[in-house]
């Protein structure tokens, strides 16, 4: 399945936005604690696409990008963490 992932950034509020087609699946907000730290919100899957792995792909989405931007996340939506918390591949990306 063919994702496009949309990234926006304003006044320290951040949104990833997960994108098949023309209907957005899931949405993920941050916040900017500084310049390499982030604060992961909140996380939303579109109801049609529940069960789908959405959830899951737009957090792991978010690992990739923290990592290639050099930012650390403090994960305080409990679905991003959880994710976080299962795969230990996304473990490097954390605020200590």
């Amino acid at each position: 399945m063919e994702y496009e992932f949309r990234y926006s950034e304003e006044n320290a509020k951040g949104l990833i936005e997960m994108w098949k087609g023309d209907d957005c699946l899931a949405r993920m907000t941050y916040s900017r604690l500084d310049p390499n730290n982030i604060i992961v919100d909140h996380t939303a899957v579109d109801p049609k696409a529940k069960g789908t792995g959405a959830g899951k792909r737009i957090v792991m989405e978010m690992a990739e990008w923290a990592r290639k931007n050099n930012q650390k996340v403090l994960p305080l939506c409990p679905f991003a963490k959880a994710i976080i918390e299962k795969n230990p591949e996304t473990h490097d990306i954390l605020r200590k």
